[in-house]
C-alpha cells in the first residue's frame, strides 16, 4: 500500500502519478499487479466533489493502461487530501527480486532521470515553467511495467524503486548487508532538465535534507557537500525509476532494450564493488 499527497495541481494528474507510485514497488520485484483498492483522504465538507472525481479518473485510467482492476476501496475524511492504492499482486516465490542480492562485479542501471523532488519544490514555489511542469507530471506518470520486465528477461540480480529516500538512500538499502559496496559515476547519473540550476537557487525539498543527514555517514565524496550533483543523488523523488544491478556481460544489451521500449531516459550508473568503510563511494 501507498499514497501520498498532492505532488501536482491537476487532480487527474496526480490521480495518475498517485496510482504509478503505487505499483512501482510491485514492478521492483518483479511481480505482476492484478487488483487494487483505492485508498482516500479528502475534505468532502469543504472541496469540490469533482476534484475527488477527476482523482480517482486520473487512478481508475493509468491502473487500466497498467492491466490492474480497482475493485474498490475506502475513504476517510481528511483536512488533507490522500490517494494511492492498496495493490495485490502475483508472482512465483522463487522468482522474487529482492533489493539486497546484488553480486560484486554487477552494474547498476537507472530507468528513469532523478530530480522531481527540485521540480515539484519549484513548482510549490511558483517557478516551474509549463514546459518543465508538463516534463516532470509525465516522467511520474510514467509506469515501470516494461523496465520490470527487461529486468527479469536479463536475471537482475536485485532491485529497488527509487522514491523518498532519493538515489542514494535506496541504493544505500541495497548495500545495508554489508557484503558489498557501490560505486556510483555521478556524470552518468541521467537528471531532468534545469534541476542543478534550481538547486543553485535553493529550491531544495524538506526530504532532501533528512536524506542528506541520515545517509552522510555511509557515503565518500571528495567533493563539496554543497555541489548541486552531489545534492541531486540525495534528491526524493516521487514515482521514481528502477534502480537494479546486473551482470556486466548483459548490461549494455539490456540497456539497448530499455532504450528501445522506455521513453524515458535509462543508464549504467555504476557498479557494485567489494565491501569498504563505507557503501557508497561517488566519483
Amino acid at each position: 500500500m501507498d499514497f501520498f499527497t498532492p505532488i501536482v495541481d491537476d487532480p487527474y494528474d496526480y490521480g495518475q502519478i498517485a496510482v504509478a507510485n503505487s505499483l512501482s514497488d510491485i514492478y521492483a520485484m518483479g511481480a505482476t499487479p492484478i487488483t487494487a483498492l483505492n485508498i482516500v483522504g479528502f475534505p468532502i465538507a469543504t472541496m469540490d466533489k469533482r476534484i475527488l472525481q477527476q482523482i480517482l479518473q486520473g487512478g481508475w485510467d493509468k491502473a487500466q493502461e497498467a492491466g490492474v482492476t480497482i475493485l474498490g476501496g475506502h475513504s476517510v475524511k481528511d483536512p488533507e487530501i490522500k490517494y494511492g492504492l492498496a495493490v495485490t499482486a502475483l508472482t512465483n516465490p522463487n522468482n522474487i527480486v529482492k533489493n539486497n542480492t546484488s553480486n560484486i562485479g554487477d552494474k547498476l542501471i537507472l530507468t528513469k532521470p532523478i530530480g522531481t523532488g527540485i521540480l515539484t519544490t519549484a513548482l510549490k514555489n511558483e517557478n516551474l515553467p509549463p514546459n518543465l511542469l508538463e516534463l516532470v507530471t509525465e516522467n511520474m506518470k510514467y509506469l515501470n511495467r516494461d523496465a520490470s520486465e527487461i529486468m527479469l528477461k536479463y536475471q537482475a540480480s536485485a532491485c529497488t524503486d527509487v522514491t523518498g529516500f532519493g538515489l542514494l538512500g535506496h541504493l544505500y538499502e541495497m548495500t545495508e548487508s554489508g557484503n558489498f559496496s557501490a560505486m556510483i559515476y555521478s556524470e552518468m547519473v541521467p537528471l531532468l532538465p534545469e534541476v542543478l540550476n534550481f538547486i543553485s537557487q535553493k529550491q531544495i525539498p524538506g526530504g532532501l535534507k533528512e536524506n542528506f543527514n541520515y545517509l552522510k555517514a555511509h557515503i565518500s565524496y571528495s567533493g563539496s557537500p554543497d555541489d548541486p550533483m552531489l545534492k541531486a543523488l540525495y534528491d526524493p523523488q516521487t514515482s521514481g525509476g528502477l534502480l537494479f544491478s546486473i551482470t556486466p556481460e548483459k548490461a549494455e544489451d539490456c540497456l539497448a532494450e530499455l532504450a528501445d521500449k522506455n521513453s524515458l531516459p535509462s543508464a549504467i550508473i555504476g557498479e557494485i564493488i567489494g565491501p569498504k568503510e563505507k557503501s557508497i563511494f561517488i566519483q
